[in-house]
């Protein structure tokens, strides 16, 4: 392995040395077609963006769209089961693009058809249903279906339709299968023709493992066979993954099914894909629906139907998606004339996960320790063995696994998008990280499914991270994502600090494409400006701090002692002249994500503080909008006026627009829109707000609010809460209620002032590291993350359950006076909180008595009550919360 330790204070690896001291040659690029320029003019929206999850989903080129645009306004393209002239040119560019496909993967229609379908878990699932599976019986032990275990869940899913039919379905170890054998059962038979299917990806979708393409001729030709059984074994190649990046030869590996979605290589169109039949397969497969398109003849009064004779016509139920299809045809076109075909970029993109590869593993802390652990079956020497895809977890000093949920938060900081959990690959995820069967059912039981945040139960990772490379990826995107991992790990190993990398910095090209990488020392490796310095973005620092309640609504709502200013309160929240726990500051967010509306006492009502995240801004599909899309949010600022029933909302260069508090029965009309996966039902506040509010961002805006008579219940309930009396919510995310300790702050902030070069106490002043954290209430306490011991509250007559800690999201990295983010907060507060980024706890209400009036107040007192063991330990997976984004 080149590179050798990295240890601490020394240069990234060099790509130059790097590439002098391969025992192959590498490429980089595309020869006399400029990879930076390519970057520039086809995925100019890429700057300050390193994008790794080419895995996932691929990016398409700006010429391949405007090309297929073009196509579209000059052609007129009908529907293709018809005579007439658009359809029939439809037909016939169909079929073109069918023959551009089987060119691609060097055939041609003499050997194979290609069946369009939604993707390929829809060819997976065709070949399922009409594979000629024999059941077992009498005189035969029936067929069996065999997948490697480290298949995508798409394969193995295919299992539930063979065991409907009653046909044995045998998982096989990637190891086994390397080690098979002939058994000698199928030459003992030669005449037997019961037909098995065996199932395997050319590429892991988890590790980029590249399993060898010989094995088709080798298992159909009866050499190697999955397990022992008489018959005729068949070969599904899942390619989808593979062909991504590499060119397939089906003239060379016949395989007699191919499946494969067309995003994974173009980016657009997403939606299709296509399942590639070796013909000499196609007679055999049976079907039972036919749809349209698909009969020569049938009876609507008899059982009579005759199917077409082409295999793409049998099958292809309805109208085919004909348009995504002719942008296949711009797809190929592109591709060629950017990179100049597939093995190009085969050898480009492995020359970038194997620098990659070879920086990361040694990477080392000053203890020796390492600093990630790599997920592979190969050493990424050759890309006949490995594909652009490394799979990895974090460690810490002390070799445990940070959890993936907190590397990819930290990562979105950098503006570096990388995928985490396990892939849709559950077999090869158990087989890397060592997770048993029964620790799948385990993590289940505590609450973790597929595709969410719960990355540790008990310490063990339920899950990992992976980049992976595309044709149009860079030395640049590679050498940004390792400076990454210095700075996230490496850094707090030293009393320097390190100077952050930006988003800016991170996805610009340099000068020269193959330079050598800049240092990557601790002390800093970035002369750009900070993330949070002063943009052109018109954000300012002098904008209105919120306004307290005073004098906005009816003297029924002023508080009957007398009430101290902000910087009073806060004051008193500081030296302790409060009382051991005591309200010091009142905040509600009646726009969800937008600024605070600060008061000194207000109603509470059903859901919360009365107003609070009522409302939101949609974008122009009507998806609500936070400080991660959009962080100049923060920057409009709403003010209640209880005696007027308005809402007057401001921002610096617009003219205040005032919002009537509630609908107008008569001229409302309901509209269903989404927060945090609820449907919820709103109603839009007119056009008039929509202009302001699209004026102020630059894009089409709407403003909705949550319609009065509707009620989303929470899906947390108190402990002595039951089903029929769950506690109601506003557009909140989590909760009624966020509260956070003073003690917390301070501590965190100073934190924060000792990891700073300089020391500089105003970095983050006390009011504006509070702000961050959006709470609503905030007391003052007598030592930091106390309220974590606290199982609930009480504030006058009013009762409170503490639901447990708030698990933060990257908004809190986001000045919430200026819109600028500065990733600091979440790096520090991640690397104090044991990774767990913990802070601040949710609260509801136990019960409410609406005969009368109730009130929160600055300056009423808090009273706790512990929780019988009031050591603070992390919760289960079933007891996490999710990200604050309001």
């Amino acid at each position: 392995m080149a590179g050798g330790a990295a240890q601490r204070g020394a240069e990234l690896l060099a790509f130059e040395r790097f590439r002098d001291s391969s025992t192959q040659p590498l490429i980089y690029g595309y020869g006399p077609r400029s990879l930076r320029d390519m970057r520039e003019r086809e995925f100019g929206r890429l700057a300050g963006t390193v994008y790794l999850d080419h895995a996932g989903a691929t990016l398409f080129p700006r010429s391949q769209l405007t090309s297929f645009t073009n196509d579209l306004m000059e052609n007129v393209y009908g529907n293709p089961h018809s005579q007439n002239i658009s359809s029939k040119l439809t037909h016939d560019t169909v079929e073109h693009v069918r023959y551009r496909i089987l060119e691609h993967f060097r055939t041609s229609a003499e050997d194979y058809s290609v069946i369009f379908t939604s993707g390929s878990t829809a060819a997976l699932k065709l070949v399922a249903e009409a594979f000629p599976w024999v059941s077992p019986g009498l005189e035969s032990s029936g067929s069996r279906f065999c997948y490697l275990t480290d298949s995508h869940t798409s394969v193995v899913g295919m299992r539930n339709v063979t065991t409907a039919m009653n046909i044995t379905s045998i998982p096989v170890r990637p190891e086994d299968m390397c080690v098979a054998e002939t058994r000698g059962t199928a030459a003992s038979d030669p005449d037997c023709q019961l037909p098995h299917l065996f199932c395997y990806p050319a590429q892991s979708n988890f590790s980029g493992t590249r399993y060898p393409l010989s094995w088709i001729g080798e298992v159909k030709a009866g050499r190697m066979c999955p397990v022992s059984a008489p018959g005729k074994w068949f070969v599904l190649l899942d390619a989808a993954s593979y062909v991504s990046t590499s060119p397939l030869d089906l003239s060379l590996h016949q395989a007699d099914f191919v499946p494969l979605s067309f995003y994974k290589i173009f980016g657009f169109p997403t939606g299709l894909g296509a399942l590639l039949v070796n013909n000499r397969v196609a007679p055999l497969l049976r079907k039972t629906y036919f749809g349209g398109g698909t009969a020569a003849a049938y009876l609507a009064g008899e059982d009579f139907y005759i199917p077409r004779q082409s295999v793409a016509e049998r099958f292809e139920d309805g109208t085919i998606s004909f348009l995504d299809v002719i942008a296949l045809k711009h797809g190929f076109d592109a591709l060629e004339r950017l990179t100049g075909g597939m093995e190009n970029i085969k050898q480009h993109t492995f020359t970038l996960a194997q620098y990659t590869y070879t920086a990361l593993s040694a990477l080392r802390y000053p203890n020796g320790a390492p600093v990630v652990r790599i997920y592979s079956d190969s050493e990424f020497s050759s890309p006949e063995v490995q594909g652009p895809v490394i799979n990895f977890n974090v460690l810490d000093h002390s070799g445990n696994i940070i959890g993936y949920s907190q590397v990819d938060k930290m990562a979105s900081l950098y503006n570096i998008h990388v995928r985490t959990g396990c892939f849709c690959n559950t077999g090869a995820c158990q087989r890397h990280l060592g997770i048993s069967d029964a620790m799948v059912k385990k993590h289940l039981q505590a609450g973790h499914v597929c595709g969410d945040d719960v990355d540790l139960i008990d310490g063990h990772p339920t899950g990992s991270v992976r980049i992976s490379f595309g044709y149009m990826s860079t030395l640049e995107d590679a050498q940004a994502f390792l400076r990454f991992i210095i700075a996230m790990q490496l850094h707090q190993c030293d009393d320097q600090p390190l100077s952050q990398i930006t988003p800016g910095e991170a996805g610009a090209p340099p000068e020269s494409e193959a330079q050598d990488a800049v240092p990557a020392t601790m002390d800093g490796y970035s002369s750009s400006p900070q993330e949070d310095a002063p943009t052109d973005t018109g954000l300012s620092n002098d904008l209105p701090t919120p306004v307290a309640a005073v004098g906005l609504h009816p003297p029924l709502l002023m508080a009957s002692r007398p009430q101290q200013t902000p910087s009073e309160k806060a004051a008193g929240a500081l030296d302790g002249r409060l009382g051991p726990h005591v309200i010091t500051n009142l905040y509600l967010y009646p726009i969800k994500s937008c600024a605070a509306f600060e008061v000194t006492e207000w109603p509470v009502g059903s859901q919360g503080l009365l107003y609070d995240r009522s409302w939101m801004v949609v974008n122009h599909n009507g998806v609500c909008l936070s400080q991660k899309q959009e962080p100049r949010l923060c920057l409009i600022q709403p003010i209640i006026d209880l005696q007027q029933k308005i809402m007057v909302i401001k921002a610096k260069g617009m003219e205040p627009i005032e919002v009537p508090l509630e609908e107008n029965g008569e001229r409302t009309q309901v509209c269903q829109s989404k927060v945090c996966a609820d449907r919820v039902n709103t109603y839009n506040c007119g056009e008039k707000v929509s202009s302001w509010l699209s004026k102020f961002f630059g894009h089409p805006c709407q403003l909705l609010k949550q319609s009065s008579n509707f009620q989303r219940s929470a899906k947390k309930r108190g402990k002595d809460q039951s089903a029929g009396s769950t506690a109601t919510l506003s557009l909140v995310n989590e909760a009624q209620y966020l509260l956070i300790n003073t003690s917390s702050v301070l501590e965190l902030q100073q934190q924060l002032k000792a990891s700073e070069e300089h020391g500089e106490e105003e970095l983050f002043p006390t009011k504006e590291l509070i702000s961050r954290f959006r709470a609503n209430i905030i007391t003052n306490g007598t030592r930091a993350f106390e309220e974590e011991t606290w199982d609930e509250i009480s504030v006058g007559s009013l009762h409170f359950q503490v639901l447990g800690p708030c698990h933060r999201c990257q908004m809190i990295c986001i000045n919430q006076q200026t819109g600028q983010r500065n990733q600091n907060v979440f790096q520090k507060l991640s690397e104090s909180r044991a990774r767990k980024v913990n802070f601040g706890v949710y609260l509801m209400h136990t019960s409410l008595d609406f005969s009368s009036p109730s009130f929160l107040s600055v300056g009423s007192q808090v009273l706790p009550v512990l929780k019988e063991n009031t050591e603070r330990h992390d919760q289960p997976a079933s007891e996490k919360h999710q990200d604050v984004t309001s």
